[in-house]
């Protein structure tokens, strides 16, 4: 069998165990997860029996947030994000399985009548090409049969034309990406296509949370080639190092294993698979302007290197960019934590900075640059810097 039909057969196993799995609950399709009781309430139990999953990433969704979820299913995480981004947020939730699709749907209505409000938009379409709307092109195949050479150049022709100027996500459009147990049924060699989608559609600053197996070595050929562990979520896993990397790589930025299942869910010949959360933030095009900001790494570890390459050093000035200063004092962002972010006494206008240039071990500030060279000031504060009952 060649390369080719054999990774149609697995996207065509993938499409019938979860078309099965929304008519009859599948047990072996993914791992146990625990979600909030709060949320669950009012959730139809069809939907919470024949949804498949291995983590909970919408735990980490606030109000007013628009969401999308890669691979909604039975519609289980659409539905808990409904309620947590509130009457002022936005789910979205793209599939492709029509099966999946009407199960979703169904319940919509009903939903909405519980909930007091309607935000939930299931949409067709390949999660690793997210400006194709399938609804659209399946509309167009009714009207345009393809018999001839020339008719699958005209398809290929308004597929385009929808990714272009009718996409399914519009680029910059989502605050959050979610996804639980979906990524790893893609398609080996369009991952990465699909990493470059997630952050085509994120808002500058946006963050993905992905919920996917992933495995400590490299599968077997074995495993590879099994279509039934391929719609197992156990032959598409990412190995656990390369799947941060495959956010890396898409320009993502702050990059974080959230939870990290202690025990495996399997082991086949010898290699662990597992459930993995990962945050990530989409990263900025940006003009790095010198504003005479520094950042103060606090540790514990004697030095850390962020996504540029960049060393921070603890408890050293380090000068940083308008931008990198702004991203890293975020208190909604991954690293204020870390970080103490010290401002110029006098704030130096932007009409007024000129171009910041980096160095790969960022130089240290100068608290002159902050204070101003001619800061000469002496004073003290009155009263003690201690605090009550505390002696210096």
């Amino acid at each position: 069998m060649s390369a080719v039909k054999e990774m149609d057969h697995v996207e065509s196993e993938v499409l019938r165990r979860y078309g099965d799995g929304a008519q009859e609950v599948e047990v072996g399709l993914c791992c146990p997860t625990e979600y909030d009781i709060e949320y669950l309430k009012i959730l139809p139990s069809e939907i919470i029996e024949k949804d498949y999953g291995c983590g909970d990433p919408s735990k980490y969704i606030k109000t007013g947030e628009t969401v999308l979820d890669l691979g909604f299913g039975a519609g289980k995480i659409c539905y808990i994000l409904s309620q947590k981004v509130g009457a002022s947020g936005q789910v979205i939730g793209v599939d492709f399985n029509d099966k999946m699709l009407n199960l979703a749907r169904k319940y919509q209505d009903e939903m909405a009548s519980k909930i007091g409000y309607a935000n939930i938009d299931f949409r067709k379409g390949k999660i690793q090409d997210l400006a194709l709307d399938l609804t659209q092109i399946e509309t167009w195949l009714k009207k345009n049969p393809i018999k001839t050479v020339e008719q699958i150049q005209a398809f290929e022709a308004e597929c385009e034309r929808i990714r272009k100027h009718q996409p399914l996500i519009p680029d910059n459009y989502i605050d959050v990406i979610v996804s639980n147990c979906v990524l790893n049924l893609v398609r080996t060699e369009q991952k990465k296509q699909l990493f470059q989608e997630m952050a085509r559609v994120l808002k500058p600053g946006g963050r993905a949370v992905i919920s996917d197996i992933v495995c400590d070595q490299n599968p077997t050929e074995k495993v590879l080639n099994d279509p039934e562990l391929w719609s197992g979520c156990i032959s598409g896993a990412f190995r656990e190092d390369l799947f941060l990397e495959m956010f890396a790589d898409a320009g993502f930025y702050g990059i974080e294993i959230l939870v990290r299942q202690e025990e495996p869910w399997h082991v086949i010949d010898g290699i662990e698979f597992r459930s993995l959360t990962v945050q990530a933030y989409k990263g900025v095009n940006e003009t790095r302007l010198e504003r005479n900001q520094a950042v103060i790494y606090k540790g514990p570890w004697k030095r850390v290197m962020d996504d540029k390459g960049l060393i921070y050093n603890r408890g050293t000035r380090a000068a940083v960019c308008d931008k990198t200063y702004t991203r890293m004092t975020d208190p909604e962002g991954p690293y204020a934590k870390d970080l103490f972010g010290i401002e110029p006494k006098e704030p130096l206008p932007i009409e007024d900075a000129h171009c910041f240039k980096p160095s790969r071990d960022n130089t240290l500030r100068d608290p002159k640059e902050t204070k101003g060279n001619d800061y000469h000031e002496t004073k003290s504060e009155s009263g003690s810097c201690c605090g009550a009952g505390e002696c210096c």
